[in-house]
């Protein structure tokens, strides 16, 4: 059974107020999106789980500490990770650590927390 890490921002760590975030987008949709999403990933039969981090200082600590507890088949950095000018060094830390804690593990990217 493939595992699949989704790296994304913790609901409430999302800046709404970023204009790069679609308007509408709330704490309770991006909750949604990642419960769908993940689920999305069981009905497929892939393990999946959400790695929540946050703009704290803590994300590349995070990801290290998870990563080095398992290994995984793929991790997917998440869209509003992604999709932020404003967000671009926290961005490259999340590419960074995923890079040097799981070098062979193949990246991949979704369009939207669902």
């Amino acid at each position: 059974m493939p595992r699949i890490l989704v790296i994304g921002y913790a609901p409430d760590a999302v800046d709404f107020t970023d204009p790069a975030v679609p308007p509408g987008l709330d704490e309770a949709a991006v909750a949604e999106g990642i419960k769908w999403d993940v689920q999305l990933m069981h009905d497929r039969g892939w393990e999946a789980e959400h790695l929540p981090i946050r703009l704290d200082g803590s994300l590349r600590g995070d990801i290290a500490d998870r990563l080095a507890r398992d290994s995984f088949d793929c991790i997917v950095i998440g869209a509003g990770v992604r999709m932020t000018t404003q967000h671009v060094a926290e961005f490259e830390q999340v590419i960074d650590a995923v890079r040097q804690s799981a070098p062979q593990t193949p990246i991949a990217f979704n369009s939207s927390p669902d």
